[in-house]
């Protein structure tokens, strides 16, 4: 009866995370390549593959396996049963498998609404051939081979994945949608070798990785588990970063079709073969030790969190970790960094000008760069991705110096998002509710996210279920899922209350930033 139950069990619900099933029964030998994907021009053609092996217990789906008592009722526990012999109650492996099989039709769903969402004409709007002042790099525009002229662009077949994201980087934004170089690029980071590690600069551990052809990542490992709130006590600067953070920051922000973040993967790295046998740094080849576990562990060196109280231990030695792709060099594209005017104060007992004055929008407004241009709004659609994942640690952002005032901002160093779902943040909202500016665009995805055939927590979790680490456990729990459509309604109801409130003109200009003409043409979505 065993066996039967745990075949058929396999076989019926191979599109969910087994982490504990593999834990205690079945999956021995861990795969040779972990990180094989399948990806389509706007992700990945499918969810990642169920877990064949792991050492890992998937904590994030605990509230949704509780029985009629409230006793956490987890996958583990279930076949831990059948495997000791006991009795497993009839009912519990029907709700078991009732609740896999929902997700498994959640997740199914979910990804037909991801594609519908990236079909939608909100996220294919026409849009003019870009100068070529508008471009962040190029290539010297010719050189000479078997006599003929060359013309080497960032579509060219020749150049490897980061190259091409560095050339399609615009005034307006990082990456195209849809991007045919996502495919290549996103699996360049999930699977080719690591040459070497080193540190990088920063308040807590992280590393640049170095790949064959010259490209790099940002490397930031995992340090706690995915479910792990935040400690309410905690000051906010003072909190860990999140390795799923990342990953989830930068589909986040490709599902509000901003493409400023850019593209994270998760992967589990070997601590022994891709950063100590390949690190040049002294300093950080010091710090590698095992624990009396027998796991391989390290801390580097930065100004919080690096020491043997703080290491980060492989699994014995497997290590998950986000990587994200390095941004062009800075004496290629140099880069300005800009004080936010919300930034928190870091005293505990003096409180920011805007949390005090009540008018303190106007006085920004009449400041550059936010006086004119689009500045404003720009930051608005960061404040929105911000309230969205619960950061608060935006004290500064970043553009290219090439392109001026007039350009995007960059969404980086994304880590301490995620922290709590079950607690919003409205402080970081604030930006939005004193200055009640958004631009057309935005305001109707995130009215389009709201419906129920493109929910935003439905198409976050398909569009996430394509990393790697999927296959090891979902990279956000449900609770924070259903945090994304609570927070968005907020969003939402603050638009109508700045919609609502006296304007100078008698209409909506005062609010929404007209930023593409025709959009006034377009059906608009209900709701």
């Amino acid at each position: 009866y065993a066996f039967t139950f745990l075949y058929l069990f396999r076989v019926t619900l191979f599109q969910v995370t087994l982490v504990q099933f593999c834990g205690h029964i079945l999956c021995k030998e861990a795969p040779k390549n972990l990180a094989r994907i399948n990806y389509t021009s706007v992700g990945m053609s499918g969810p990642a593959e169920p877990p064949t092996d792991t050492t890992h217990r998937d904590s994030s789906n605990k509230d949704a396996n509780k029985d009629a008592k409230g006793h956490v009722q987890t996958l583990s526990d279930v076949l831990l049963s059948v495997k000791e012999g006991k009795n497993a109650p009839m009912n519990t492996q029907v709700n078991v498998g009732r609740h896999a099989a929902n997700q498994a039709e959640s997740l199914a769903s979910g990804l037909s609404k991801l594609e519908a969402l990236f079909d939608h004409p909100l996220y294919n709007m026409p849009s003019l051939p870009i100068p070529d002042e508008d471009w962040l790099l190029k290539v010297k525009s010719k050189v000479k081979a078997n006599h003929e002229d060359i013309q080497w662009n960032s579509s060219s077949n020749s150049h490897p994945p980061w190259l091409r994201f560095h050339l399609g980087i615009s005034r307006w934004q990082l990456y195209p949608h849809p991007d045919p170089n996502m495919e290549l690029l996103t699996q360049h980071l999930a699977t080719h070798r690591i040459v070497s590690a080193g540190k990088s600069g920063g308040t807590q551990l992280k590393l640049v990785m170095s790949f064959p052809n010259y490209g790099q990542a940002m490397f930031k490992p995992m340090k706690q588990e995915r479910d792990e709130e935040t400690n309410y006590n905690l000051y906010y600067f003072s909190d860990f970063e999140r390795h799923n953070a990342e990953i989830a920051a930068f589909h986040l922000d490709r599902i509000l079709g901003y493409r400023r973040i850019p593209p994270v993967v998760g992967r589990l790295v070997d601590v022994v073969t891709e950063i100590k046998d390949v690190t040049t740094d002294r300093k950080l080849a010091r710090t590698f030790f095992t624990s009396p576990v027998g796991s391989v562990c390290f801390y580097g060196q930065c100004s919080y969190y690096c020491s043997t109280e703080h290491a980060v231990c492989g699994r014995p030695r497997d290590l998950e970790a986000s990587l994200a792709f390095m941004l062009p060099d800075l004496s290629l594209a140099s880069r300005r960094t800009w004080r936010s005017p919300w930034r928190r104060s870091y005293s505990r007992s003096k409180l920011a000008k805007w949390r005090t004055d009540p008018d303190y929008c106007s006085t920004v407004k009449k400041t550059s760069p936010y006086n004119k241009g689009t500045r404003l709004v720009d930051f608005i659609d960061m404040v929105i991705l911000d309230f969205l994942m619960s950061n608060m640690d935006r004290h500064h952002y970043e553009t290219f110096e090439k392109f001026g005032n007039n350009t995007f901002l960059l969404h980086l160093d994304n880590g301490r998002a995620f922290g709590r779902h079950s607690k919003d943040e409205p402080s970081i909202l604030a930006p939005l509710q004193q200055c009640c500016r958004i631009r057309r665009s935005t305001w109707l995805r995130l009215r389009l996210l709201s419906l129920p055939q493109y929910r935003l927590s439905d198409v976050m979790r398909a569009s996430l279920s394509h990393d790697t680490l999927h296959r090891v456990a979902p990279l956000l729990s449900e609770p924070h899922l259903a945090a994304l459509d609570r927070r968005l309604k907020t969003v939402l109801e603050t638009v109508s209350r700045c919609q609502e409130r006296p304007s100078k003109d008698g209409g909506e200009g005062e609010v929404i930033y007209d930023d593409t003409a025709y959009l006034k043409d377009m059906v608009t979505p209900a709701g």
